[in-house]
Formats: C-alpha cells, sequence, structure tokens
C-alpha cells in the first residue's frame, strides 16, 4: 500500500481481514477477499471491504436446514476461538433458533491446538447429550480432530459430524487424497461451495492442462473465487477509466509516525478516486469460474449455493445441494432458478446419507449423558387417590396408574432408558405441585411423573410431552332430593308454547268444520252441537281418538298435516317430562362456577392443587375462602356439614380426582355447571428434552393401540354417577323448537280455506236465480234497490253455504236441465215453419 494501489486482493483469513479492513478504510482502497468468511465483514464498519465468495452466513443457515431435515433438535459445536469460528458459530445459533433448535454446548479451540486440547475437549463432549457435532475450524489442524475423536470410539453408528467447507477445501487441495483420510473421514456431511460445471471452467482447467503437462486438480473453491476476483478489479477498473475517472492520491495528515514509530504510516496515500471506484465495482457484472459474479444491495454475492457432499472410503458423493432460493434439493441450484422459489418443508429433499458406522439410518443424534448416572424421575408423594400414584415396597418404589402409563411408554422407544424414582413431599399431606415443577427446572431432577396438570405457567420452564388423561377444573356441592311438583305436568312446555299449540287446537278445529259441513253429516246440526264438535274433534287429535270422519278431500288433506304436528309435539311432550320426573330429580344452591365466585362462603380444594392459584389469580376470589383439604374422607365430612357447620360450600378440584371421590361417596354428591378449564395430566422433562418427543409419540401410539384405555380399567374403573345436576328449566320445550310446525300447518290450513271459498263461490254464481238477474238488469241502477239486494244477497249467499253440496248439485243440475228445455223451446218457436 505504500506503492500507491487502487485495490487490494486478499487476504486469506477473516482474522487479518479485520485488521486490514480499517486501513482499506481509511485509505478508500477496495479490499476484495475471496478468503474471509466471517460475516460480520459485511457490515457498515467495513465499507471498502468487499468479499468476493460467499459469507459464513449462508452456510450456516445451510447447516440449519440440514439438522432440521433430519429432526435434530440440539448441536455441539466445535470451533476455532478466533473471529471466523465465534462469528460463524454465532449465527449458525440464531439460524438453528429459527427452527426450534439450539447449540447446547461451544466447544472452543484456540488458533493453535495441539492434539492434547483436542482430546480434552473431545472426551469433554462426549459425556454430553447431543450427538450432533458441527465442526468449524481452520484447515491446518482440523483433520486432527477427526483422528482423535476416532482413536476415542467418536466415528461409529450414532455420531454425526458436519464440517463447514474447510474440509472439502483442505480435500480438494490434496492431489490425490489418502485413502486412509478418506477411512477417517466416513460418514462425515460436509459443505463446499457450489460452483456451475460451466464450459469457461471446463476451458480454463484446459489451458492449465496444456500449460504443465499434466491435470490440475488441486484447485479448490477459494481458488476459483481469486481468479474471478483478479477478473473483477479488471473489469471494474476499465469501466472507472472509461467513465472519465481519475487515479490520484493524496496524503492523509492521521496518519502520522509518532515516537519513533517503525510502521511507515506516512508514506501510506489516500486514493482519492476510491469513492467513485467503489460503486462502479459493485456495479460488475460477468460470468466467472465460481458463476455469476453479481453483487446484491448487501455487497453479497448473488445466489449463494453450497453442494452437500457425504464422505465414503471411496471419495465424495453428493446427497444434495442448498440454496437460499429453495433450500434443501436434489436438483442442481441453476435448474431450480428457472422455477418459482419453494422453500417448503415438502419440498425440502436429499440423497440417502452413509453416516458413520456405514448405515443409511438417520441417527437419533442424542444419548443419555454417557456419565453413569440414570434419569432422576420426580414422583409426587400422595396421601389421597393413591389409585394414582403411590409408594410401594416392591421396585420400582412406587405405583399408581400415572406410573403404569409412563413405564408403558418407556417399553415403546427404541432405546433404553435407565431411571431412578424419587418421591417427592413428606407422605403427611400431598406436595405442593408448582414446587415439584420448579425443581425439575432448577435441574434438580430431570423429570417429572405424575398426576402433573398441564397449564400455561409450567409450560413456560418444562417441556410436556402429550396429554394421557383429560382433565379440568369442576364443581362438586351437596345434593338433596326434592319432590316432585303436583304441576310437574306443565314444565315441558313453556307457557307461550302452551298457549299457540291450544290457540292451533281451536284453529284446526274451525278449519275441518268448515271444510265438512257441506259434506259430512256429523258436522251439521244444532250451533250447540257443531261447537261441541269442533272442540272435541280437535282434542280428540291429541290421542289419535277422533270419533267423526272426514269425508272431503281438503279436510283429509288439512287434517294429515295436522296429525302429523300432533304426533312430534306428543313425542317432544313425552320425552321432556320423562326427563323432568326421572333425571332430575336433584337440586343445589349452586349452579356452576359463576354462582359459587358471585358468593362468599368457603370452597374447598386439594392439597398442592394448581386450583388455589388459579381460583386466586383467574378467578379473583378472596385467598380467606379458600380451603384446603387432604383426602376423600375430609371433602365428605366438609361437603356434609357445610358453610353453616364450619365446612365448605363446594369443591373445586379436577375431573379424575372428582369421578373416583363420588364413586366412593356412593354418588351422594355432584358437579354442578360445566368443566371451566380444559387442561390435562403429562410428563415434564427439562427445556429442550428430546425425550419429551419420543414419550409423546409414544402415548400417542399406547392410546391407538388400546393399551392407554386397558391401564385405565385396570386402576379407575369405578361406579358412574350419571350425569351432572342441571337446571329443570333446561328441559323446558319452546316455541322456537316448533314454529316451523306451525307455520307448515298454518299455511295448509289458509290454502284449504281459499280453496274452498273460492268454489263454493263459483257455484253460487250459478245458483243466482235467474228471474233476479233479470229484474236487475230492468232496473239497473236505483241506489236504495242495490242496497237492498246487495243485503239480500250476502244473506242468500250465508244460507247458500249452509247447504248440503249433495242438495246443491241437485239444484244445479235441475236448473241445468230447465235451461236446457227452455233453450230447446225457444229453439222450436223462432225456427219457420
Amino acid at each position: 500500500m505504500e506503492n500507491e494501489v487502487i485495490a487490494t486482493i486478499g487476504p486469506q483469513s477473516s482474522g487479518i481481514a479485520h485488521i486490514i479492513a480499517h486501513v482499506a478504510n481509511e485509505l478508500h482502497v477496495p479490499l476484495l477477499s475471496f478468503g474471509a468468511t466471517d460475516p460480520t465483514l459485511s457490515s457498515l464498519q467495513f465499507p471498502y471491504f468487499v468479499r468476493t465468495t460467499h459469507s459464513d452466513y449462508f452456510q450456516m443457515y445451510a447447516i440449519a436446514d440440514i439438522v432440521d431435515f433430519c429432526r435434530w433438535r440440539q448441536v455441539i459445536a466445535i470451533y476455532v476461538d478466533d473471529d471466523y469460528g465465534r462469528n460463524g458459530i454465532s449465527i449458525l445459533g440464531d439460524a438453528l433458533a429459527k427452527k426450534r433448535g439450539k447449540i447446547s454446548y461451544k466447544a472452543a479451540l484456540s488458533p493453535g491446538a495441539t492434539k492434547n486440547d483436542i482430546s480434552i475437549l473431545l472426551n469433554s463432549v462426549n459425556l454430553m447429550e447431543s450427538r450432533v457435532f458441527v465442526v468449524h475450524v481452520n484447515p491446518d489442524y482440523g483433520l486432527n480432530v477427526f483422528s482423535i475423536a476416532k482413536n476415542l470410539g467418536m466415528m461409529t453408528s450414532g455420531y454425526v459430524w458436519i464440517a463447514t467447507d474447510w474440509l472439502p477445501s483442505k480435500l480438494d487441495s490434496m492431489d490425490p487424497v489418502d485413502t486412509n483420510t478418506l477411512k477417517l473421514l466416513q460418514g462425515v456431511v460436509a459443505l463446499r461451495h457450489h460452483t456451475p460445471d460451466t464450459n469457461l471452467k471446463k476451458s480454463f482447467f484446459s489451458r492449465l492442462k496444456n500449460v504443465n503437462g499434466t491435470a490440475t486438480t488441486s484447485f479448490n473453491s477459494y481458488a476459483l473465487y481469486a481468479y474471478d476476483s483478479v477478473w473483477l478489479a479488471a473489469y471494474a477498473l476499465d469501466a472507472f477509466l472509461k467513465e472519465g475517472g481519475n487515479i490520484s492520491f493524496s496524503s492523509d495528515p492521521k496518519l502520522i509516525d509518532t515516537k519513533g514509530s517503525m510502521l511507515h504510516l506516512s508514506s501510506l496515500r489516500v486514493f482519492n478516486g476510491g469513492p467513485d471506484f467503489l460503486p462502479t465495482l459493485l456495479r460488475v457484472n460477468f460470468t466467472g469460474l465460481s458463476g455469476q459474479i453479481q453483487f446484491n444491495g448487501d455487497k453479497n454475492l448473488i445466489r449463494p449455493s453450497y453442494d452437500i457432499l457425504n464422505i465414503g472410503e471411496s471419495g465424495f458423493r453428493r446427497v444434495g445441494y442448498w440454496s437460499n432460493y429453495s433450500g434443501l434439493s436434489v436438483l442442481a441450484p441453476e435448474i431450480l432458478y428457472k422455477r418459482p422459489p419453494n422453500s417448503s418443508i415438502s419440498n425440502q429433499k436429499l440423497f440417502n446419507v452413509l453416516w458413520p458406522g456405514e448405515t443409511i439410518a438417520t441417527p437419533r443424534g442424542w444419548v443419555f449423558p454417557n456419565n453413569g448416572k440414570p434419569l432422576r424421575i420426580a414422583v409426587p408423594y400422595r396421601i389421597s387417590y393413591l389409585e394414582f400414584l403411590s409408594k410401594d415396597k416392591n421396585p420400582p418404589g412406587v405405583r399408581g396408574y400415572c406410573i403404569d402409563v409412563f413405564e408403558a411408554a418407556i417399553n415403546l422407544l427404541p432405546y433404553p432408558v435407565p431411571r431412578q424414582y424419587i418421591l417427592f413431599g413428606d407422605g403427611k399431606r400431598n406436595p405442593d405441585y408448582s414446587q415439584l415443577v420448579n425443581q425439575v427446572a432448577l435441574k434438580n431432577f430431570d423429570a417429572a411423573v405424575g398426576d402433573v396438570t398441564i397449564v400455561p405457567n409450567r409450560t413456560r420452564i418444562l417441556d410436556f410431552t402429550q396429554p394421557f388423561m383429560e382433565s379440568g377444573l369442576v364443581v362438586v356441592v351437596p345434593v338433596k332430593e326434592i319432590k316432585s311438583s303436583p304441576w310437574a305436568f306443565l314444565k315441558p312446555f313453556t307457557a307461550q308454547m302452551w298457549c299457540v299449540t291450544g290457540a292451533f287446537f281451536l284453529f284446526v278445529g274451525a278449519v275441518v268444520w268448515i271444510l265438512e259441513h257441506r259434506h259430512n253429516p256429523e258436522f251439521r246440526g244444532p250451533p250447540k252441537k257443531q261447537i261441541m264438535t269442533i272442540f272435541w274433534f280437535t282434542f280428540s287429535t291429541m290421542f289419535f281418538s277422533h270419533r267423526e270422519n272426514t269425508v272431503s278431500g281438503l279436510g283429509r288433506f288439512v287434517l294429515i298435516i295436522w296429525l302429523f304436528v300432533v304426533l312430534i309435539i306428543n313425542s317432544s311432550y313425552t320425552a321432556s317430562l320423562t326427563s323432568i320426573l326421572t333425571v332430575q330429580q336433584l337440586s343445589s344452591q349452586i349452579e356452576g362456577i359463576d354462582s359459587l365466585i358471585s358468593g362468599n362462603q368457603p370452597i374447598g380444594i386439594q392439597d398442592g392443587s394448581f386450583a388455589r392459584r388459579y381460583l386466586i389469580d383467574e378467578l379473583n376470589i378472596q385467598p380467606s375462602r379458600i380451603v384446603s383439604l387432604r383426602d376423600p374422607k375430609v371433602y365428605e365430612d366438609a361437603l356434609t356439614r357445610g358453610p353453616n357447620g364450619g365446612g365448605v360450600m363446594a369443591i373445586v378440584d379436577e375431573l379424575p380426582y372428582i369421578e373416583l371421590f363420588m364413586s366412593s361417596a356412593n354418588c351422594k354428591f355432584r358437579t354442578v355447571g360445566n368443566v371451566f378449564t380444559k387442561s390435562g395430566w403429562g410428563f415434564g422433562f427439562q427445556r429442550d428434552s428430546p425425550l419429551a418427543i419420543d414419550m409423546s409419540t409414544a402415548i400417542l401410539q399406547l392410546s391407538e393401540n388400546g393399551d392407554l384405555q386397558k391401564i385405565h380399567d385396570k386402576w379407575l374403573s369405578r361406579q358412574s354417577c350419571g350425569a351432572k345436576v342441571d337446571d329443570t328449566d333446561s328441559n323446558e320445550l319452546s316455541l322456537k323448537s316448533f314454529w316451523g310446525l306451525f307455520l307448515i300447518c298454518g299455511i295448509a290450513c289458509l290454502i284449504a280455506l281459499i280453496t274452498f271459498f273460492v268454489r263454493v263461490f263459483c257455484q253460487y254464481m250459478k245458483f243466482i236465480p235467474e228471474s233476479e238477474m233479470e229484474s236487475d238488469q230492468e232496473n239497473p241502477s236505483p241506489r236504495p234497490r242495490k242496497t237492498f239486494r246487495s243485503s239480500r244477497s250476502f244473506k242468500d249467499l250465508i244460507v247458500f253455504v249452509d247447504k248440503r253440496e249433495r242438495e246443491i248439485k241437485d239444484i244445479l243440475r235441475q236448473k241445468s236441465k230447465k235451461r236446457r228445455r227452455d233453450q230447446s223451446l225457444d229453439d222450436q218457436f223462432n225456427s219457420p215453419t
């Protein structure tokens, strides 16, 4: 830089680049680095740093995608403790966090680590849970990590080794690769920069062969990026000069040697055209040996992609690709760029990997820590409801429903789980379950097994399995039988329903009488008799015992629809009355949690239950109202005595306990209202424990194959106390349930009436005497006459309607004969003789 330079190519390491980038910033000289992959070098702190390779930012996201694809959740990072290693692993942690994974341990090596340092580090990480190792070290001693790991037995089945691009770069530079090295690395997965096999790349290697006389195979991807960096500087300088750029230099007053410094800072010159040359450099776009050389807005090369390699004894085998365009794929990135981007989970694919130990089965990725300690499982030391959990003299020291479920799930796992049950509590009262959960979170225990309810504040500190039993808080109250009311037969229907039903009985009776009056002699007679017929006929249809027959078509049409309505009403009334007289024989002052909250009576809860915190924090119930109870006998005594006798008004507890309690109390108590919390019981593990996921899968298998129900029947089969107490008003049937039936019936009646009257009117028009019609024609207009005739015609119409149908037909038949006879005489009289 003392010789007035306009661009610098290099350095190869991130550590040196951090130092030189400061000088490049001061001198306005772009620094083109083909080997510094530290992601932090892309920050605004180094505006003149131009990375001509891909940042480790993308490589770490590629590793995170591989980890997620194989369904691992924890990895151990082995890295070199410098800018290159620390910053790369930091990005890996961020990438894993987005996939719900994490780095469980960061194992740092000094830049000059010896074999002894590496051995000590590998021995320590081998005692840990995770078996997925990400190796991000310097190529100088990186192979020593695998050599020592092999000596420690860490390159066998069950282990996973993922190496960053340093390993393929190291092997690509070896010509040829030693067979022993390949055997050492068998099963390792590594990432290498993807460089397309273009004609330009093939032509370049052909020229090298002609120059050297032998094929050159010891070029790694960084050599290709170095070659393209030179061309990038050349293209940029050519464009800069063509655009009229000026190459000149000046002194920087800030660079002064002081106190006898030998750095010669004053000899460094500032490139005056640097601010213009840098944008020109970033605008260059050409195809190089490594692919497309073009920068995005963040000064990163576009389209970062990697080959995913699986190393075996015969060399490398590509098992897929990664690009930030579509994630993991078995197709080359240049093919995917021609398609729409698709990074969905279903689109992520890789070929089979041959893992260490020469197995294609994806390793589980974790084991129990190799420290000789079994899983320490905390079990609540209960003194009540021992069907769920209790102390046992025989191994494993505990028994009960929850233990049987846990043991059955453990037996379904494909690996052994050494475990030790430890009772939590003093055995005098039920333990505080919140304290039990906290002890697991503090890592004093590895898991909590028992009737532990899954609630939000616990899921924040523990990982719970799939619930193995449904639960929820309910209210239990003392109940007493009540005598049936003498007016109980009215309760099935509401008052509105009774009124509408009675009105329809009368309406339908009247309609049927109108339709049948002219046809049926049973519907004729004195007015008193006809009124009684209407009442008798319509109400007798309720029992389908009506004696009167319907002979008209319209009457039968209305009656069929009405009988269907009566059938539905009768059935509903019978069902509702039966329910009221047989099921609803219990009453209580408390109807549910709402009425319990609004009162001020004492409320009982179980010792150690989360119900206390829930009632206080969520429902704002005064702590002085809450009474802790030890066991079912105390439950029964407190409920029986009631609040006036020093007991409680109700008990709030979880449904599984209450079912056992009511069964043991001969169903003298009942739940009221609904279950007002929805939760379940699960097994709790420390955060990010992989055992929680496997146990959840095992619990689902127990549920599917019926074993979970068998365990339930073994421990918890008890007498059922039937349905909970409800308000009898809930059995009342309202008009809302039947208005559709009444609407149909009403429409049918109206249609029948309209048809009937239209038909009667047509008959009446034929029935009007001819003499009256002629008289009306002779005296067409006098108003008093018209009024008199209208009144008389209406009376005639009423009289006509009251006549029998057969009588009307006979009269009309005679009129028709007379009309034909008169017409015949007129024709004879008017005809010429």
